[in-house]
């Protein structure tokens, strides 16, 4: 290690261990017991619950949209910056590592953990619903620009920003992983800034808003899996869509999400990454070719065009009178992205060794957003020309009749095999379910337990049981509603932090640059 990696830090001489745990610090106790209390709470007094999480949410979207947007214009650019500057030659791992995965292998992790459930359950949803409803005051217009407009309106929410929040963490945590030799835990990426603070306090708090922010994100995505797959079952099979159902859903996912955790990430989340990744692209190209692969392509090119002519107007944050698109999607969109960035931040960081820092951004802020593109075009513009020139009212209806969780079936619906794919459909929101669990628990471990990636078994086990408890007991304190509020509580104060992440990102590549 060259004098510019070099740095000394002291980190787990005061770790102890109760029942086979690994308590790094306050961090772990901390964390649990919040997290114990929190569930306990919600699910005595559920009614009250409900109504808090009903209040908190439309108080911080309208009180804090400029913040949330101002802090994602900054990923973006700060990402973009570093695709072109000379800092994007320096190497992950130093100048001679090597990939620990194939680029196949790579993208199917990271797209599994990054967007995977929010892909099958808003992915007729949104881009229907904001052809019904154009955002930037847009109204009465003719069915194309209202599609256009809509997509557009999407895929900004699928796009550049999302992928950046992920790419400034997971840049961050590797970086100072490989290249300066910190722990892979949240608190080592402001060591540019805070020094040695970092491994006292300072850093405990830093490690427990990671915490929280990613325990509440992954419980706000686990429900709504559990939302889509229950009613999925209803569909198909007539199975009550009733809160039994979806706790008897996350009670079974999470324990198959237990087993893939013991498995570890070669043999467990890799695995079970590919799988699911093999089946969302058969289920993309059977939707493709229904709809038309020429008239695909096109709408492809003219969406992508669409979305860089309105992302200037869609990034503003003053002055906007589309309040329910800029409160009701954008905020919370931008605060679930930011809670789960540490979850996903460090999911990609640990298996990014050897990627130069050019190559990690394209990667993971490019690559994605072209693919998150395509999957809303197919399935999104598929219901759209059902609607438009077919007809067809089936996700419409639930859109008006605001049952969301029924989109993609109601999109299926016309076409052949509609019951297989509509099954297909299921077992791939389950899996998602499952890779998110058992990804998100492996990284909860790593921070509580100091960075280390061999943190004892009983540990993972507890965190992914209680990401279960949390995605539950806000199930039955709130539904959707409380699922929302808790991601945005949680991305309010980490969308600082992560600011702060990106200066201190650009001191350490300085620095390396240098060396």
């Amino acid at each position: 290690m060259s004098e510019a990696t070099a740095i000394d830090y002291e980190v787990g001489q005061d770790n102890i261990r109760i029942l086979g745990l690994d308590i790094h610090n306050p961090v772990f106790l901390i964390s649990a017991v919040v997290i114990v209390g929190f569930v306990i709470f919600v699910l005595m007094f559920q009614e009250g619950a409900a109504e808090m999480f009903g209040a908190l949410r439309p108080w911080l979207t309208s009180t804090f949209d400029w913040v949330f947007m101002i802090a994602g214009n900054i990923f973006v650019l700060f990402c973009l910056f570093l695709v072109v500057s000379p800092y994007g030659k320096i190497r992950i791992g130093g100048p001679d590592a090597k990939p620990d995965y194939s680029y196949a292998g790579w993208f199917a992790m990271l797209f599994a953990a990054g967007m995977g459930i929010g892909l099958m359950f808003f992915g007729v949803l949104e881009p229907v619903y904001h052809f019904q409803n154009p955002p930037l005051g847009m109204t009465g217009q003719e069915p194309e620009a209202a599609r256009a407009l809509g997509m557009a309106a999407t895929i900004f929410h699928w796009g550049l920003h999302p992928w950046a929040i992920y790419a400034v963490v997971a840049l961050s945590l590797a970086f100072f992983c490989y290249n300066r030799g910190l722990p892979l835990t949240i608190r080592s990426a402001f060591y540019p800034i805070f020094g040695k603070a970092v491994w006292g306090w300072l850093g405990h708090i830093i490690d427990t808003l990671a915490v929280f922010a990613t325990l509440f994100g992954l419980a706000t995505s686990l429900g709504l899996g559990a939302e889509q797959a229950s009613a999925g079952l209803n569909y198909l099979f007539g199975i009550p869509k009733t809160d039994v159902t979806k706790v008897l859903l996350i009670i079974g996912i999470t324990a198959i999400a237990l087993c893939s955790v013991l498995l570890g990430m070669d043999k467990g989340v890799k695995r079970l990454s590919e799988i699911n990744m093999f089946m969302a692209v058969a289920l993309f190209f059977f939707v493709l070719f229904m709809s038309g692969v020429g008239t695909a392509l096109v709408r492809y090119f003219n969406v992508m065009v669409d979305y860089v002519v309105a992302l200037p107007a869609l990034s503003n944050p003053f002055g906007r009178e589309d309040t329910s698109y800029f409160h009701g999607w954008t905020t919370f969109y931008w605060a679930w992205w930011i809670s789960w960035s540490p979850f996903v931040g460090m999911f990609i960081a640990r298996v990014s060794r050897g990627r130069s820092v050019r190559e990690f951004i394209v990667c993971v802020l490019i690559i994605p957003t072209l693919v998150s593109i395509l999957w809303m075009n197919a399935f999104g513009g598929t219901a759209i020309t059902q609607f438009v020139a077919e007809g067809y009212t089936g996700v419409t209806e639930t859109i008006t009749a605001w049952t969301p969780e029924l989109s993609l079936f109601k999109m299926l619906e016309p076409l052949p095999m509609s019951g297989v794919l509509s099954f297909v459909g299921i077992t791939l929101v389950i899996v998602f379910f499952v890779t998110s669990s058992d990804s998100g628990s492996l990284v909860i471990d790593t921070i509580t337990a100091g960075g280390k990636v061999d943190a004892p078994v009983a540990q993972r086990i507890f965190w992914c049981t209680f990401e279960g408890l949390v995605a539950i007991a806000l199930l039955l304190g709130g539904g959707l509603v409380a699922l929302q509020a808790a991601a945005i509580a949680t991305g309010f104060p980490f969308a600082i932090v992560l600011v702060l992440m990106c200066f201190s990102t650009l001191k350490g590549l300085r620095a390396e640059r240098k060396a």
